[in-house]
């Protein structure tokens, strides 16, 4: 058998599209959309993920022969947005400590806090092997260009233990998810709620059939081309209200191809109140089968309860219809705990450069581990459910998994 090279990549342009994707199939069968390649490919050819906005596309591939074995989507960073896993105490310690912070190594789908990042194997392959051989050689590429660290975010839950294995430390985040335990209908998840939560609910929803306004969920290939390109106009109008801090990432180019390569995993939910292709206010949101994830909205108009309805409820809703078994919403909110997002764990994977920066880190990281627990259960232990309604049964299982059915 042919011996296996590695060749750094400058662009996903440089991978077979067939033979990217049928890697991701072999890991993610539900061909997981933030890693297919056309989504990361148009990150780059949008000019939205290139090195003027601070990502240097840096991947690693696997090849034996023509034939790409096994792939690592990596990005030079100097900074660290983007990322929502919030390291800027790292790189203070860092400075203390007399290093440059950046450049650092990031593997992830570019501005998507989205838990499955993993190598990509070859079904057939080693995994352990692989995953321990692929890590050997980006230590050896960050050692020769003096990188400080490389750091796996939001990593698969199935691959963390190898990477463990071959001495990746482990930090934990807060993100928040719904999982449907197996409701039928927006009614059934309603009535998992409190008297008092309902009553919320039931006013902010009532409130916009007040306001005139309706929501149409738009789905994959009966999105019109437009209405994408509108949502651009969405998401830069809401990122232009932060200021700076606006986290305005994607050029309207992505938008445009998302809207003519991606539009089977897209739903628009539009705010309208005549026309569902004249809307008010909008939200984006990508899935698969059984999954949904909420990821950029906004609105011409400032009304109240608006963002709940377009981002929150009309999305659940038409996830039980559609048979969506999880549903992320996206980064921070601590509003979301009150409509049902439970807060749950996510994993990154690091490796540090400088010993005594590594080894304060690893230190560190066991206490700061359990506090995060700790903080987790804190918070969901104030869900304000009936007392009846355990919805920390359902972020139990795996989506999809017929064990996560509600119990009789």
């Amino acid at each position: 058998m042919a011996e296996l090279v590695a060749r750094w990549h400058q662009s996903m342009g440089e991978f077979p599209a067939a033979a990217w994707d049928q890697l991701l199939l072999a890991v993610h069968p539900d061909g997981l959309p933030f890693y297919r390649w056309s989504w990361l490919h148009q990150l780059e050819a949008s000019d939205s993920i290139v090195p003027a906005q601070g990502w240097q596309s840096c991947h690693l591939g696997l090849w034996r022969g023509d034939q790409l074995v096994a792939a690592a989507p990596l990005y030079l960073k100097g900074h660290s947005y983007g990322e929502f896993v919030f390291d800027q105490s790292f790189a203070q310690l860092a400075q203390q400590l007399g290093h440059r912070y950046y450049p650092k190594l990031v593997g992830m789908s570019p501005v998507s806090p989205v838990q499955g990042y993993r190598f990509l194997i070859a079904a057939g392959e080693s995994e352990s092997e692989l995953t321990a051989a692929m890590l050997g050689l980006i230590d050896d590429f960050c050692l020769r260009h003096d990188i400080f660290s490389c750091n796996f975010l939001y990593v698969d839950p199935a691959w963390q233990p190898l990477a463990e294995a071959a001495g990746c430390a482990t930090w934990l985040n807060q993100q928040s998810a719904w999982t449907n335990p197996g409701h039928a209908n927006f009614g059934d998840y309603l009535a998992s709620f409190n008297a008092n939560q309902r009553r919320n609910i039931k006013r902010e929803r009532n409130s916009l059939l007040e306001a005139g306004l309706r929501v149409t969920p738009l789905v994959g290939e009966a999105i019109p081309e437009a209405l994408v390109d509108c949502m651009h106009h969405f998401y830069a109008q809401h990122c232009a209200r932060w200021g700076p801090w606006g986290s305005k990432y994607l050029s309207e180019a992505f938008f445009d191809a998302a809207a003519k390569q991606l539009r089977q995993h897209l739903v628009l939910f539009s705010a309208h109140r005549g026309d569902p292709a004249e809307p008010v206010a909008m939200s984006l949101c990508v899935r698969t089968a059984d999954q949904l994830w909420g990821r950029y909205w906004g609105s011409d108009e400032q009304i109240d309860n608006l963002h709940f309805e377009v981002c929150y409820y009309a999305p659940i809703e038409w996830a039980i219809g559609a048979g969506i078994r999880s549903f992320d919403p996206g980064a921070g909110g601590s509003h979301k705990r009150r409509r049902g997002f439970v807060a749950q764990p996510r994993t990154s994977l690091h490796r540090w450069y400088q010993p005594r920066f590594d080894a304060i880190v690893r230190n560190w990281l066991p206490g700061a581990n359990e506090e995060l627990r700790q903080q987790i259960a804190a918070d969901n232990a104030e869900l304000p459910f009936t007392a009846a309604y355990d919805p920390l049964y359902a972020s139990k299982f795996e989506p999809g998994d017929p064990a996560a059915a509600a119990p009789a």
